[in-house]
């Protein structure tokens, strides 16, 4: 009658895993059919980063689950059960027969004969079973190893294809994009978004010492102390937490990436990843500074079509001296695209670049013909209204962010290869020039009244 049972037992739990691909579901339904069971977990080792994981825990490592004592204790029977065929309370046991009684059994997960991980199940209390159980146990193991291996081959495969469309975003970033202060925090984003286990941080050279680029705090003397050694080639730390990889124009080293844990060592495979990102991440950056040098006397934002950052610099030093000499008022907003980073994250970068195209259209619409609009950078525009009070500039500015807000903008979006209509907001600060100001003065008072605008809520005009 046992073996009746058990093969009923087998059948069942057999459709479950054949059925469901979720591993929480399973359990969930194992520990459902076990009345009396407590606990089922079920564990395996990566190789490639030396830890046990956990499978009912998002494949974490049981260190990061468990505290240090029952973290030892797991990695203790693990390997213990190279050599036996169960772990009963703690002990280990090999060819059992007849009736063995136990509240705790680890059986192994085995994979082409090697130790692969281990199921855990505690019952609520002692109790006899029949050896035949345990060999039903070592056949639900069986199955379970499959389950895993094909989650896992499937995880690598997004990995490969999230490796490759990080290449290929990097790449495309200079399609439209050239300035470091843009493209570089793109980048950065992009590779700590694929290696989630390390932080990232990017250092340009400047006069012989590396700056920190992105992002804004890097505290590690170890990243600074290898960083200072590096050439040609990456650097791993000898506890194979850090790694320091090169960027290379030409023959010369114009910066680097460093990937930093304070847990998790880098691994073969997380280093050869890196290692191409950075390569491509190189040859990115030299392609926007010979394009930026080129650039260097052009008026004109190659993607909107509006006056550069530098043209607006140079406009901003004529209309002064203009307002000043003549004593006309002087206007100057600042515009910021809301919420732009989840536009570039949600549907891609080409529609980001539509949405920085769209939105400067509707600010040359909504604009006199002798107003200067400018692209400053990254999402960021600046407008200088000449001959213009700051009461009837607010009249200008509530116009344009309305407009904008009404703007139906069509795109594809790259992640999901769909049309998408979306829309999007502008948050303004607004300023008029004073006795007291300068040039500069003037536009930081317009970025000073932007900044209040988005903390205050966004899609909104302060008028500093």
């Amino acid at each position: 009658m046992k073996n009746i049972d058990e093969l009923k037992m087998l059948s069942y739990l057999s459709n479950i895993i054949n059925s469901k691909s979720d591993i929480l579901e399973i359990v969930s339904e194992i520990k459902n059919y076990f009345r009396k069971l407590k606990e089922f977990n079920i564990f395996f080792y990566d190789y490639s980063t030396k830890k046990l994981k956990d499978a009912v825990n998002n494949f974490s490592p049981v260190e990061d689950m468990f505290d240090e004592t029952a973290a030892g204790s797991l990695y203790s029977n693990f390997l213990k059960l190279s050599n036996c065929d169960y772990i009963l309370d703690g002990n280990a046991k090999i060819a059992l027969s007849g009736t063995v009684s136990f509240k705790t059994v680890l059986v192994p997960l085995r994979l082409s004969g090697s130790l692969f991980g281990m199921l855990e199940l505690t019952f609520e209390q002692k109790e006899d079973y029949e050896t035949t159980f345990l060999k039903s146990l070592e056949i639900l193991a069986n199955q379970l190893v499959l389950l895993l291996q094909n989650i896992l081959l499937k995880e690598r495969i997004q990995i490969n294809s999230d490796f490759y469309d990080a290449l290929k975003n990097i790449a495309k970033i200079i399609e439209t994009q050239y300035e470091l202060n843009y493209i570089i925090p793109l980048i950065g984003e992009m590779i700590d978004k694929f290696v989630s286990n390390h932080l990232i941080y990017i250092f340009i050279k400047q006069n012989s010492e590396y700056k920190l680029f992105w992002p804004n705090d890097c505290r590690d003397k170890k990243v600074y102390e290898l960083m200072n050694t590096i050439k040609n080639e990456y650097i791993i730390s000898e506890d194979r937490r850090i790694g320091i990889f090169p960027l290379i124009c030409g023959q010369n080293v114009m910066g680097c990436i460093a990937a930093r844990s304070t847990i998790d060592k880098l691994t073969p495979q997380e280093i050869g990843y890196i290692n191409q990102l950075t390569k491509q991440s190189s040859a990115t950056i030299e392609r926007a500074n010979v394009y930026a040098e080129a650039l260097k006397h052009a008026t004109m934002d190659a993607l909107t079509g509006l006056n550069n950052r530098r043209q607006f610099e140079i406009r901003l030093k004529q209309e002064f001296a203009s307002a000043t000499r003549q004593k006309h008022p002087l206007c100057a907003m600042m515009i910021d695209i809301d919420f732009f980073k989840k536009i570039n994250d949600t549907y891609g970068h080409a529609a980001g670049d539509k949405v920085l195209k769209t939105v400067a259209g509707v600010i040359k619409e909504q604009l006199r013909e002798y107003d200067i609009p400018s692209r400053y950078g990254g999402e960021e525009f600046c407008i200088l209204l000449p001959q213009t009070k700051v009461e009837e500039a607010n009249i200008v500015a509530q116009r344009l962010r309305k407009a904008v807000e009404k703007t139906v903008i069509e795109t594809y979006d790259e992640k999901n290869s769909e049309n998408k209509k979306i829309s999007v907001t502008i948050s303004l600060g607004l300023t008029q020039l004073n006795e007291k100001d300068s040039a500069e003065n003037l536009y930081m008072r317009a970025d000073k009244a932007l900044y209040e605008a988005k903390e205050r809520g966004r899609n909104r005009v302060i008028v500093g």
